[in-house]
């Protein structure tokens, strides 16, 4: 076994870990194996600046960071397989497979794109954000389109239509839930974020499913609903969510969380699997709160903060305090952000609408659990220290 730390995924988990582990001031090796061509790259601007103009590149670090931090970047680099007993992981790039051995093994290895399942998926114009490369293949096309369709109203899908309406698309919006984000925030605070797009010109069509797309000559022209509803569409949007493809660790051992507690790699509260020596963190690790309780959260502040807290592991270094999580996400002119951990079935106390910018608090059995804000970015701030500490929600309601 050697002292190296292998990080498998190439986002940010993976840059924020290498970075973290340099910074604690760690001298063995750190290998990042990327299934990526490109260097590890910010995935928020994807469905917002990357959609609304030619910004280029979104990498985490400049180009040389890595080589100069001493820091192994092998990009187009697969990881297929992991042997805890062995302590090494198989990676494929080009064709051939490669034993890498480990001391610490990181997976950092993220979401999948989830695709639209049912007919019309592969044709020409239908698309999914996940990657760079997805986002510049649907920004090649917004200067055509006259109208899309974006199916699925959770935060990707939301800022990708906000992107389109913004570059003159007609854009009409697809959800089954009763509102736009309900699962995450719920009905009425959904509702708000609807409000945003409708007063931009964006049509959300709430309560009803897409059963196929429509094509001619291998290209999507339309989209047709439950109700046998057909909509024109020159571009689709499939934002339905992703899943953790952790098919790379059948056979190792390492526990994979029950689909109730939101599937991905079970961790405990300091982001540890049961196999030794080996961690996960970001969209796919299922961490444990201190009560046992897991949730796997797809937030790019949570991925960072597990990234920070697994270097000062590795580098045995002291843990940083407990941070109040956060989350925030562009659309239109505003910022729509949430900080703790609400649920989409807590009570909702809304404490300012003037009709386009909010605030509202969360709470659950009486204790606050989250503030969500669009436009209000002062007052939320100022909500953080209540977060950190077990308060009552009648004490800022009165």
């Amino acid at each position: 076994m050697t002292d190296s730390v292998v990080i498998a995924g190439g986002g940010l988990g993976a840059s924020r870990l290498a970075e973290n582990l340099r910074g604690n001031g760690f001298t063995a090796p750190i290998t990042i194996l990327s299934a990526e061509s490109h260097p590890p790259y910010d995935r928020p601007p994807l469905s917002k600046s990357v959609l609304t103009a030619d910004d280029g590149r979104t990498d985490l670090k400049a180009p040389d960071f890595y080589a100069e931090s001493g820091i192994e970047l092998r990009l187009d680099t697969r990881v297929v397989a992991v042997d805890p007993a062995a302590h090494h992981v198989v990676t494929e790039h080009g064709g051939q497979r490669t034993e890498v051995p480990y001391g610490t093994l990181v997976l950092a290895t993220g979401l999948a794109p989830r695709p639209f399942p049912g007919d019309g998926a592969d044709l020409a114009g239908v698309h999914m954000i996940r990657t760079y490369d997805d986002a510049v293949a649907l920004r090649d096309e917004i200067g055509a389109a006259q109208r899309a369709v974006v199916i699925g109203a959770g935060f990707i899908g939301c800022e990708a239509a906000a992107s389109l309406t913004t570059r003159g698309v007609d854009v009409t919006v697809i959800e089954p839930a009763p509102a736009p984000l309900a699962a995450a925030l719920g009905e009425e605070i959904g509702g708000f974020v609807g409000r945003l797009h409708k007063e931009a010109g964006a049509a959300i069509r709430t309560g009803t499913g897409v059963t196929r797309l429509l094509g001619g000559d291998g290209r999507v022209s339309g989209v047709e609903l439950d109700d046998r509803t057909v909509l024109p569409a020159d571009l689709v949007v499939v934002g339905i969510g992703g899943y953790p493809d952790l098919a790379y660790l059948e056979g190792s051992g390492i526990e994979i969380a029950d689909r109730p507690e939101g599937g991905g790699i079970a961790c405990d509260e300091r982001g540890r699997t049961g196999a030794p020596d080996v961690y996960a963190v970001g969209d796919a690790a299922n961490w444990a709160d201190a009560q046992g309780n897991r949730r796997r959260v797809e937030h790019w502040n949570h991925t960072v903060e597990q990234a920070v807290l697994v270097a000062a592991q590795i580098a045995e270094h002291p843990l940083p305090a407990p941070t109040v999580p956060y989350f925030w996400s562009d659309q239109y002119d505003l910022k729509v952000q949430l900080l703790g951990s609400p649920r989409a079935g807590d009570e909702v106390h809304v404490v300012d609408d003037d009709g386009r910018k909010f605030l509202a608090y969360y709470s659950r059995d009486g204790i606050l659990t989250g503030v969500v804000g669009a436009g209000r970015v002062g007052k939320l701030m100022k909500t953080r220290p209540h977060l950190l500490i077990e308060t009552p929600i009648a004490d800022l309601l009165t």
